[in-house]
């Protein structure tokens, strides 16, 4: 195997992490300004407020998202296969 081969396992590795990890973290994001802006709005410091309504919310996302995940991360792995069937 050579550093280019390496290099584009690597890459599609990371590619496949951003493409799994995005969707939730995206969520979370965006819940967590949501909370934040209705907290600076009623002025309401509850620091427990934000966690409860991002876990659900991620939680969620995860399970819709879940053949998306399960598709991407198995193409990933099919590729790996295909790259030691061939070496």
């Amino acid at each position: 195997m050579t550093g280019a081969e390496t290099l584009d396992i690597a890459t599609s590795g990371m590619w496949t992490l951003i493409l799994v990890a995005a969707p939730m973290m995206i969520v979370g994001l965006v819940v967590g300004v949501v909370i934040a802006l209705f907290q600076a709005l009623t002025q309401i410091q509850e620091m427990t407020l934000v966690f409860v309504p991002k876990i659900i919310a991620i939680f969620i996302t995860m399970l819709l998202m879940l053949p998306f995940m399960g598709a991407t991360m198995g193409a990933y792995m099919n590729q790996i296969v295909d790259l030691i069937i061939r070496s």
